[in-house]
């Protein structure tokens, strides 16, 4: 097994590719406004936001900010408050680690001034999209800089002959779990919106600070709540927990990778001998995923399936973060006892 990343593939990998319609219609529309209100309309700020947040500059337009999924907007639009308009490639709820760009995507980062990454090979599609933009003056934030990436730390165990393995020589992307690592993140989005932007200033370091003291108040939550019981040994079937599970002390002693459709008896088979080799007091799925080999599997182990967010879908409001952070320390508060 390589110590790389391995993430779970069920289709052949795809390289990005972008339309000849797609530089057509740039190059055609490359003046015009944005479309598509209802991925970049968010909901009003958190109280703390707002309070720090001021006008830009009456000199100066707002600048244009993209980020590419959740947790990169609902950071950035923390951090900017309406100082800057910040818009979302990928529609939460859309799977970020196979995700195809579109016409709409070149087309934004064409006409954008700063675009916000998670970086660690998460978003595969952005080379070629970037490339495809033809926008030298984007400015490109790495939220993931100066953070040590985690390889593998936990088995994965293959249920299905038909998976693809597919590795990330960078590591391990889901850094954005663990609140401390989270607080990097924001920084590095204030910095580069600073230089972007350095007539607010004032503004980027308010807000982020702002946003920065949650993140420290989740964290103390988490290692008050979770100390209680150490070392609390869970299974996943999404590799999102790593970060999560160093910080505070936890065991993600193994990633079963299932298929997502046309399941045999056999995957059902091969997971629970999987599952059965480690003595385990959680399993976890993620929220909205309706999987009946998921049901079977914890049927037959006498484990309660519960929700672990990953926070790849939901709310765009910045405050959902914390909302989704404290409902997954509940769910593992209540697994780990």
């Amino acid at each position: 097994m390589s110590q790389a990343y391995t993430r779970r593939r069920t289709n052949k990998h795809r390289r990005d590719i972008i339309p000849l319609i797609a530089l057509l219609m740039l190059s055609l529309s490359a003046g015009c406004t944005q479309s598509d209100t209802n991925q970049t309309t968010t909901p009003e700020q958190s109280p703390q936001a707002q309070e720090a947040t001021s006008a830009p500059s009456p000199q100066s337009e707002k600048i244009k900010v993209v980020t590419t999924f959740l947790p990169m907007y609902m950071f950035t639009k923390a951090v900017a408050g309406n100082t800057a308009d910040v818009e979302i490639l990928v529609p939460p709820g859309t799977e970020v680690h196979e995700y195809q760009s579109t016409p709409e995507n070149v087309r934004a980062i064409a006409t954008a001034n700063v675009l916000v990454k998670n970086g660690l090979g998460l978003e595969e599609f952005l080379d070629n999209t970037i490339k495809n933009a033809q926008n030298p003056k984007l400015s490109v934030i790495d939220t993931s800089k100066g953070i040590q990436p985690l390889n593998e730390i936990s088995p994965v165990e293959k249920t299905s002959q038909k998976e693809e393995e597919h590795e990330d020589a960078e590591g391990n992307p889901h850094v954005w779990l663990d609140p401390v690592l989270a607080k990097q993140q924001v920084a590095n989005i204030r910095d580069g919106l600073i230089a972007a932007d350095s007539a607010n200033k004032a503004t980027y370091e308010a807000n982020a600070a702002a946003y920065i003291k949650q993140l420290d108040s989740l964290n103390s939550e988490f290692q008050q709540t979770l100390q209680k019981n150490p070392s609390c040994t869970f299974i996943t079937f999404h590799d999102a927990f790593p970060y999560l599970a160093k910080r505070y002390n936890l065991k993600q002693v193994a990633v079963v990778e299932i298929p997502e459709d046309q399941l045999a008896p056999a995957d059902i088979q091969n997971a629970v001998k999987a599952v059965k080799k480690y003595k385990v007091k959680a399993l976890f799925s993620e929220p909205g995923v309706d999987n009946k080999l998921l049901t079977s599997l914890s049927k037959d182990l006498n484990l309660t399936l519960r929700p672990l967010d990953s926070l790849e879908t939901g709310n765009t409001e910045p405050q959902h973060y914390f909302k989704a952070m404290r409902d997954n320390l509940q769910t593992l508060e209540t697994a780990c006892k």
